[in-house]
Parts: structure tokens; C-alpha cells; sequence
């Protein structure tokens, strides 16, 4: 998220946030694709991971960017942060670490969306590379320590890396270590939210596994296929994880709103200023208890707004969907995200036979893949066979749904290419990570620092 909220109308009552997240039902006329994603930037020259200040530094590649986009920036403290198209068509922020991300504009077909990614990798790199600076597609930071790692002066950044340690052991790496692709996807009513949400949230730990790519943890493997996937197994487990209670078969937005009101907060922003809020609930807050501890101290829609966008769920609910299980990576992976879950949830048919696929799928078993998907990617077992197998059958339904939205580009292509790169992992039997692992046992020589060559932008 590049900004935070700011909405100063008061909470009446707990229907007035269940209507918030009603309010994001459209028609499918007006159902759109909202890409993310973030990369490592690092020098050339050694390797070494970028600081947020210096003429070579993270705020100068903003201000670079700035100068070359003419996008309105965001400022914390009066340091830049992140930039926002004037109209509210994409954003580039900052994640801890100095991850560069693209939250990309609301689109309508997967050629926007791969232009639109093509085009800001061209344009930070215009930037960055006199500097001496490229950007690394990992899920994970292959070689700098957390110590290493340079932190971004963003204000909520700040309290989030003195909460973490305190709810899990691995919440300084998500934060400053990990990196995503990310999709956001519409929903039309209720009933279609609750089936799209169920549907990807059991084939959440499909997207881990196609997409696993990240081995290497302080320039070594790891053990591991999505080292991203296992931080999000101990990071902050009331705010993250899979949601049992979204398998359901009633599940409503209502539901997803009492679960939300007893996750702890993070903050509220009164005049610019950041106010620790991590030792109360949002339940709690309108109850009153922050009343004498901050300004204004009754709960705004934009305090709860801001208080969604902490919530890190493997699929999370705002007024759109959150598809949130990949690892970051190569530049054809930024294309092939939207797709696959374009593909399952944009047509109706395709919904319907990704639900009839998954419609047995009890939550521990979901719980079980999700368990086992970092180390074995998609060799892990599920049922009486492999997640391989599984994805076969996924795959197929992803590419008849782009077939059957019949978007195509100028040279009348539909979208279904774009599922290539994941047709690969299936077909060969071996993720990306499997491949890195594999250079580094034999042509890198036992070095992860060729990776910063193979898989940059």
C-alpha cells in the first residue's frame, strides 16, 4: 500500500464497516486488474544492497523517477517515500528493506498489465543504472544479512519492526527480506466474494509452489523452495495464515470484519503523526480505550482502512481481493500472476470448475499443503498424489477462462500466453528455485553471486 488513509468520518457502528467492504461490489463491466510487484535493488559493483539516502541512494532513484513521471510524491517526515499518479492510476512505494514496488493501475486486460510492468522496469532502470544500481526478481534477499539490510525511514515501518518480534520469529525477514507478486481482483456481490475467496484461498499454496523462488538465505541455500513461504508461517499468526472461518459455506463480509476487529492494531495518524497502537484491538478502539492516549482518539473509516491493509492473510479482503501467496521474481513472472488468477476468477466458467475441483478441500488439508509447499514446492503431496498433478488440472482451467474472456492484443494474441513460464514448471517437474539450486551445485560453483546477473532487470 503506497499510502495511508486518510478518511475523518467517524464509526457509528460495526455495519457501517461491513458496508466499507460492501461498497467494493461492482458490476462485471467495471471488474479491473490491479498488479504488484516489488524487487531488490543492489549495486553492481559488489553486490551490496542500496541505503535510502547518498546521491546513489533509494531516494535519489525516486527523485529521479519524480523528475521523469511527473507523479505527485509521498512524503513521511519530509522524506520522500513513494510516488502517486495524479489521478490515482498506480503508485511506486517502498517496502522496509528498500524493496522497489509498482502498484500498478486498475486494468482490464493482462496486455495492459504486461506493458504497464515493462514499462516502469524501463523506466526505473533509465534511472538507476548510472547510479551503478540494478533490481533483483527474488522471493527472498539471497545474501545480505538482516543487519546488512538497510531500513527506509517510513513511519509505520518503525513500529511494525518493534511490534514483530514480540508475535512471531519471523517478522523482521518478511519485512525486510522477502519480496511479491501480487494480484487485486473485483467481486460483484457478496456470494461472488465468498466463492472467489474460497476458491483462491485453498489454491494459495499452488501459487507458493508454481512460483517458488527463493532457495538462497545469507549466501547459502537454505533448505527451502519459497523461504517467503516459510516466513509467513511464524511472522504474526493472528493477523496472517489461512482463515479457517472463510471456509464457510456462509461466510460474508460480516464475518471477515469481527475477525478483523480483534487483530491488534498497528497505528492511527492524527496530524501527520504516527501513534503506536499495537497493545489494543480495533474492537477495543471503538470502545474507547485510545480516547486519552491520542488526539481525536475515536476510530475514523480511515483508521479502519489502514487498519485492513495491516491485516496479512493469504488472501485478504478490502474492497477487492488480495491474492497474496507468491514469491517475487523474473519479469515474466509479473505477467503471469494476474494471469493465473485472471484465468480461474474472471470467467465463469472457469470459476465454477476451480470450485467443483476444490469444493472437498478440507481446511486442514489446505493447511497441510501450505505446510509443506516451501520445502517441496510442487512435489509436495496432497490427497494421493502430487500438487503437480494438481496444477495440471489448474492450468487448464486458468487457460480456458482467458480463452473465454477473448482478450487480445493488436496482433490478436489472447492472454492465454502469458501462463507459459508456469506451463514450464509443470511440464519439467522443477520450480524456479530448483533450477537456481541446481546452477549453484554446478555452473556458479557453489557461489549464489551469479544470481544477481541471471535474475536481475
Amino acid at each position: 500500500m503506497a499510502r495511508d488513509t486518510t478518511d475523518f468520518r467517524p464509526i457509528e457502528g460495526v455495519d457501517e464497516l461491513v458496508e466499507h467492504l460492501a461498497e467494493g461490489n461492482k458490476p462485471r463491466e467495471k471488474w479491473r486488474i490491479g498488479t504488484e510487484h516489488e524487487k531488490f535493488p543492489f549495486y553492481v559493483d559488489g553486490n551490496a544492497p542500496v541505503p535510502y539516502g547518498g546521491e546513489r541512494g533509494i531516494r535519489a532513484i525516486l527523485e529521479g523517477m519524480q523528475t521523469k513521471l511527473g507523479w505527485d510524491p509521498i512524503m513521511d517526515d519530509g522524506r520522500i517515500i513513494g510516488l502517486v499518479e495524479p489521478t490515482g492510476q498506480g503508485a511506486i512505494s517502498l517496502e522496509p528493506g528498500g524493496q522497489f514496488e509498482l502498484s500498478g493501475a486498475p486494468l482490464e486486460t493482462i496486455h495492459q498489465t504486461c506493458r504497464e510492468g515493462n514499462a516502469h522496469l524501463a523506466q526505473v532502470r533509465e534511472i538507476a543504472e548510472p547510479m551503478g544500481i540494478r533490481f533483483l526478481g527474488l522471493g527472498g534477499s539471497p545474501k545480505w544479512s538482516l543487519a546488512e539490510t538497510p531500513k527506509m525511514p517510513k513511519s509505520r515501518y518503525e513500529i511494525m519492526t518493534r511490534y514483530m518480534p514480540k508475535v512471531g520469529t519471523k517478522g523482521l525477514d518478511m519485512m525486510y527480506r522477502t519480496c511479491t507478486i501480487q494480484v487485486n481482483l473485483d467481486f460483484e456481490s457478496e456470494a461472488d466474494m465468498r466463492r472467489k475467496m474460497q476458491v483462491s484461498l485453498k489454491l494459495q499454496p499452488l501459487s507458493t509452489a508454481l512460483f517458488a523462488n527463493s532457495p538462497f538465505t545469507d549466501s547459502r541455500p537454505n533448505g527451502l523452495q519459497s523461504w517467503r513461504g516459510d516466513i509467513w508461517r511464524d511472522t504474526d499468526n493472528q493477523r496472517s495464515g489461512l482463515l479457517e472461518f472463510c471456509f464457510s459455506p456462509d461466510f460474508g463480509f460480516a464475518d471477515y470484519v469481527e475477525w478483523a476487529l480483534d487483530v491488534p492494531m498497528y497505528f492511527v495518524i492524527r496530524d501527520g503523526r504516527y501513534h503506536d497502537m499495537t497493545h489494543i484491538t480495533f474492537r477495543q478502539f471503538m470502545a474507547g480505550a485510545a480516547r486519552n492516549e491520542v488526539p481525536d482518539g475515536l476510530p475514523t473509516m480511515g483508521d479502519w482502512a489502514n487498519h485492513l491493509s495491516t491485516l496479512f492473510p493469504d488472501v485478504r479482503l478490502k474492497r477487492f481481493l488480495e491474492m497474496r501467496g507468491a514469491d517475487g521474481g523474473p519479469w515474466r513472472r509479473i505477467c503471469a500472476l494476474p494471469a493465473f488468477w485472471v484465468g480461474l476468477l474472471y470467467d465463469e466458467a472457469a470459476l465454477d470448475a476451480a470450485e467443483a475441483l476444490t469444493s472437498s478441500w478440507t481446511y486442514k488439508e489446505v493447511l497441510a499443503m501450505r505446510n509443506a509447499v516451501p520445502e517441496l514446492g510442487i512435489a509436495a503431496p496432497f490427497r494421493n498424489t502430487t500438487l503437480r498433478e494438481v496444477a495440471r488440472d489448474v492450468m487448464a482451467i486458468s487457460r480456458t477462462g482467458l480463452k473465454n474472456r477473448g482478450k487480445k492484443n493488436r496482433d490478436g494474441y489472447d492472454e492465454t500466453s502469458f501462463l507459459n513460464t508456469l506451463d514450464e514448471v509443470v511440464a519439467r517437474g522443477t520450480t524456479s528455485a530448483e533450477e537456481m539450486l541446481s546452477a549453484y551445485h554446478t555452473r556458479w560453483g557453489g557461489s549464489i553471486e551469479p544470481v544477481f546477473m541471471e535474475y536481475a532487470y
